[in-house]
Order: structure tokens, then C-alpha cells, then sequence
């Protein structure tokens, strides 16, 4: 399996994404692959990747914004598409209206969701180190 070097967002395209988040209190910025996010009771509704804006959506809306020039179906590599998530045209990141529209849609479409559950971390177990210390402490 050959490694892909994934390309760090454009500054201009971060920028432009945090300043269009809805502030909506239920949304999480967070990191995912060193790529700024935007979550909602766990689910990833939009993010950058590389040079792309992506938004979650539903079937209806999934289709709409495919039919526009410049989307597409995001697929972080290439075979392996995710399922719910679209590329963002370029021309509807720098519309201030058409941008929001689609974030509005996504943020709704996940709201609609069930909240992920918070799994526990699970303890590792002592590996032999651990093992090893503990008897030089005992």
C-alpha cells in the first residue's frame, strides 16, 4: 500500500472557514487529519481537506449540490468515498449566502442525527515494561 502525503489547507480557505461556521452553540471545532472540523453531537458535518470544503448532507440535498459545477463526491482516497459527504464549489465557499445555505443544511441534516455515543477508553493493559517496573518498585 503506497502512503499519500496529504497537503496542508490553504491559509486563505482556513480563514474562510471559520469566519462562515454557523454560531450555533451545538457546534465543536475540533481537528481531524490536522484539518480544521465543525461537529454536532459527534458527527462531523463539515471540514477542509486539502484544497476542498466538504458538507455533510442528506440524499435530496447530496444531489442538489452535486448537480452544481465544482462539486463532486468526497473521497479522501481515491476508491474510498464517504458516504453523505460532498466537495463544496470553490464559487459557493466565496458567496457569503450560498455558503451559509449549505452549512445551514448540513448543520440540520446532523442535528437530525442521534447523538454519538461516547465510547470509554478502555485501560491498556500493562505491557511487559509496566510489568517490569512495578516488581523493581515492589
Amino acid at each position: 500500500m503506497v502512503a499519500m502525503a496529504w497537503r496542508k489547507s490553504p491559509s486563505e480557505l482556513i480563514v474562510r472557514f471559520h469566519a462562515v461556521l454557523p454560531a450555533d452553540p451545538a457546534v465543536e471545532r475540533w481537528q481531524m487529519f490536522g484539518y480544521p472540523c465543525a461537529f454536532v453531537n459527534g458527527h462531523l458535518f463539515t471540514g477542509l481537506h486539502q484544497e476542498n470544503m466538504i458538507v455533510r448532507r442528506n440524499d435530496a440535498d447530496r444531489a442538489r449540490l452535486l448537480e452544481l459545477p465544482g462539486s463532486g463526491i468526497f473521497e479522501p482516497m481515491p476508491g474510498r468515498p464517504m458516504r453523505e459527504y460532498g466537495i463544496v464549489p470553490p464559487a459557493v465557499i466565496v458567496d457569503d449566502l450560498a455558503i451559509a445555505k449549505w452549512l445551514k443544511l448540513g448543520l440540520a441534516y446532523v442535528k437530525s442525527i442521534p447523538p454519538n455515543e461516547k465510547k470509554e477508553k478502555k485501560a491498556k493493559p500493562a505491557g511487559p515494561k509496566a510489568a517490569g517496573r512495578a516488581r523493581q518498585a515492589g
